[in-house]
């Protein structure tokens, strides 16, 4: 049975990434993002290639247009079966207490702000339909901080405490939290966080073969399509040589 599968931050990394592979599974999936050229871009490559595919343009940190984008969708659009909280970044490698407070509010307000917005819009339809499943992109940083990512990990430290407490709050209906937590992926994501320095973030995965979006994603669609008895709760994805967030054997 198709699902209908709303991916945030579907423009690049490891959400554009779960958009071509829900869409691969046969899933109707709603795009959104920030950047409007590479989501038309994306949804016009995925109908080519047979997708139903939705697009929405809004930032998660913009509370009122997120309401105005979801409550946009066309009827056949609106029971949305999926949900990837997936927009977030990272910025900034400083320590605590030289941090720039900007990056501050954009980690905070994107990572964990932007994903309860989502959560508060979708998450009462499938409380409604018994039916449903989150899937929360944490990181292996929200298990413990490493040297310069205090507030990145912090934020991925409450992504794992918003998983945990929804999959309290709807245990006792058919809706499924996920919390996944990758490592090291090879995405625009080190590039961000470095403000376009490239040779720094090149230097993160240099001496490992990292993680791709693909290979998060595949776990994202296999925990969306377990059984209905089955919940998938927490899945920590690592590189082979990268044991935590903070041990990483480099060649």
């Amino acid at each position: 049975m198709k699902k209908i599968v709303l991916i945030t931050g579907a423009t690049s990394g490891i959400g554009e990434a779960c958009a071509r592979k829900f869409a691969q599974n046969g899933d109707k999936v709603i795009l959104t993002g920030r950047n409007q050229v590479r989501m038309t871009a994306i949804a016009d490559e995925l109908k080519a290639q047979g997708a139903e595919v939705l697009t929405l343009m809004f930032d998660v940190r913009d509370r009122e247009a997120a309401r105005q984008a979801i409550e946009s969708l066309p009827a056949e659009w609106q029971e949305i079966d999926v949900l990837v909280n997936n927009a977030g970044l990272a910025l900034g490698l400083e320590p605590e207490f030289e941090g720039n407070s900007d990056d501050w509010d954009g980690m905070i307000d994107t990572n964990v702000k932007g994903l309860l917005t989502m959560t508060r819009l979708i998450v009462p339809g499938m409380v409604a339909r018994d039916r449903g499943h989150v899937i929360n992109m944490g990181s292996v940083a929200g298990d413990a901080a490493y040297a310069g990512g205090n507030v990145y990990c912090a934020t991925k430290a409450a992504v794992k405490a918003l998983s945990d407490g929804l999959r309290i709050d709807v245990a006792n209906t058919a809706v499924r939290v996920t919390n996944l937590k990758p490592g090291l992926v090879e995405t625009n994501f080190s590039n961000i966080r470095f403000h376009g320095d490239e040779e720094r973030a090149a230097n993160v995965y240099k001496g490992i073969k990292p993680l791709t979006g693909d290979d998060i994603a595949d776990v994202a669609v296999y925990a969306a399509n377990a059984p209905a008895h089955v919940q998938i709760a927490e899945v920590l994805i690592l590189a082979t040589h990268q044991a935590s967030g903070s041990v990483i054997v480099r060649k």
